[in-house]
């Protein structure tokens, strides 16, 4: 049995598959965040011992994160939960378990589960997208996670898009996660005189029901969209794109959203599927749990 934690900004959810992915357990807690680093850390491994105990039985841990592990410090990197930046987290986890795991980015996880069973299973390259708080990304080929030598692979949501766009967390600005995500698209109503405290599925409704402001500013997301995923297409020509987060859920992305993308590819046809997720908000969690898979791949494919 696998064990999955997804690390989020306010909860962290961990779940138990079988060697088939079907979830035994489920369990979520809130993420301590304004709490620092060691009350997180801790969290975490107090839910995987509550799973285990449930479960009956000591299982593999993966554990997917917002930012990633730097390749030259073994320290957390890129993280919007800023407390875990410059923190040695596997080591320490691995410390206070007493025994090996896996971490990953989120969206990587994302990817990686909505590959192997979910919207983009029995596809070659497989492009995982998170449109929700923040905006990323994840590239499976073949079943195999890609993470990239600085474990920045499908980072898409740090390309900057417009020069003079919002100041992005990152330093930047104009950031593609600026602009299309959901506090993105609730910011740029607000921008153009909209009210301020609607959130991005309020847009959406608006625009749903005729309203004039909204429907333009849905009209700049679709566009914006599709010129940030078309510079992933020209890099990386995926066989499929999956869409996950809160803003998955827009029906017009599939469309709308897809045509923009058609528009700015470089190419005289667009033939990419872009999917929705089968797995929902449980793809991530999934995808952690299932990191085990990706070694057991590389070992058996390496003979080790």
């Amino acid at each position: 049995m696998r064990i999955g934690i997804d690390l989020g900004g306010t909860k962290t959810e961990g779940v138990v598959l079988d060697s088939d992915g079907k979830v035994l357990l489920r369990k979520r807690v809130a993420t301590q965040q304004s709490a620092g680093y060691r009350a997180i850390m801790n969290t975490i491994a107090q839910l995987v011992r509550d799973l285990e105990a449930e479960a009956g039985a000591e299982c593999s841990i993966g554990i997917g994160t917002p930012g990633a592990v730097s390749t030259i410090t073994g320290t957390m990197k890129n993280s919007n939960t800023a407390c875990l930046n410059g923190q040695p987290l596997q080591q320490d986890l691995q410390a206070l378990l007493d025994r090996p795991l896996r971490i990953a980015n989120d969206a990587n996880c994302f990817a990686l589960s909505e590959s192997l069973d979910g919207a983009g299973k029995g596809y070659g390259v497989v492009f995982g997208v998170i449109m929700g708080t923040g905006v990323g990304g994840g590239v499976v080929f073949n079943g195999q996670l890609h993470q990239g030598c600085q474990h920045i692979s499908g980072e898409w949501g740090h390309n900057i898009l417009e020069l003079d766009g919002p100041d992005c967390y990152c330093g930047q600005k104009g950031c593609v996660e600026t602009l299309i995500s959901g506090p993105g698209l609730a910011a740029d109503f607000h921008l153009h005189g909209g009210d301020d405290i609607l959130v991005a599925s309020e847009v959406v409704a608006l625009a749903t029901q005729g309203d004039v402001l909204a429907e333009a500013v849905m009209q700049r997301f679709f566009c914006r969209f599709g010129r940030a995923l078309a510079m992933v297409v020209n890099i990386l020509d995926p066989d499929v794109i999956v869409l996950g987060g809160g803003l998955s859920n827009v029906d017009r992305l599939y469309s709308e959203g897809r045509e923009c993308v058609a528009h700015y590819v470089f190419n005289d046809e667009f033939i990419t599927p872009v999917l929705k997720n089968v797995h929902g908000d449980s793809s991530g969690v999934r995808g952690a749990a299932q990191l085990w898979h990706c070694d057991e791949i590389w070992q058996k494919n390496n003979k080790i």
